[in-house]
Formats: structure tokens, sequence, C-alpha cells
């Protein structure tokens, strides 16, 4: 199921022309924001969600100007 979306996704973002730079941007952003929503904002339970280090992802969020929940 998640390829087949995937797949579709895909196909829109370069049917509009979309940079895979900039898709990859979008995805990551929105993915560790999803995840801070899930673990209410710490850092560390949205680390381990998302397979990355804490120090990897309090980089991106502040990289990305993402705000914590909580």
């Amino acid at each position: 199921m998640i390829k087949d979306d995937l797949d579709t996704l895909v196909q829109h973002l370069l049917d509009r022309g979309v940079y895979f730079e900039d898709a990859q941007r979008e995805f990551e952003r929105l993915f560790i924001a999803r995840a801070l929503a899930k673990t209410k904002g710490n850092v560390c339970k949205a680390a381990k969600i998302t397979g990355l280090h804490r120090n990897t992802l309090s980089r991106k969020i502040t990289a990305y100007r993402i705000k914590r929940a909580g």
C-alpha cells in the first residue's frame, strides 16, 4: 500500500515540476513535524520513532524551524 501511495505522490510531484531537492526537504520537514506532534514534542521519543539520532533530529528541527508541540 505505501509503495502505491508513494508512486502516486512521486508521479504527481514530477507532473507539477517539483525538483527532487524540494520534495525531499518538504518530506523531511513534515515527517519530523508529525513525529514531534505524535510524541507531544519529546525529541528523544521522536528520534526513536524516526530512526534518527537525537542530535541529528535537534539540528533538523532548528534548520527547518519546526515548532515543538508540548
